[in-house]
């Protein structure tokens, strides 16, 4: 089992391939040029990369390969809240919650909701 944590340039690759279902490097590549500059060898090396710690598979598709996600998003997106949690606040979520609610940055809407689903979850 790989560890489900990855880098902000992993996480990118993956968010096109949970989205699209599968993709080839092309595919995530041209996705990814439209919000930022970024080689194409760089995206295969990367979806290399990922395939090689087990995030994601390959099967032929012609000439190219057609990439899927070995994990879901909602897994893998878990264990990174999860680790996040464990090395920031030393395992304490809610030294994470604290740190939102009084976070300047989110509107009255945002801490509302907020507020539901943490009721919804003691439910």
């Amino acid at each position: 089992m790989p560890s489900l944590t990855l880098t902000s340039q992993e996480l990118a690759i993956m968010k096109v391939i949970w989205h699209r279902g599968d993709s080839t490097v092309r595919e995530v590549y041209e996705t990814l040029r439209t919000r930022r500059r970024i080689a194409y060898t760089t995206v295969m090396t990367m979806m290399n990369v990922l395939e090689t710690k087990g995030h994601l598979t390959k099967g032929p598709d012609g000439r190219a390969f057609r990439y899927r996600a070995a994990q879901p998003a909602q897994r893998v997106l878990s264990a990174m809240v999860r680790e996040f949690v464990d090395r920031v606040f030393d395992g304490a979520a809610t030294s994470l919650l604290a740190h939102l609610a009084t976070d300047t940055r989110l509107s009255k809407s945002q801490r509302a909701e907020l507020r539901r689903l943490i009721e919804a979850a003691g439910k």
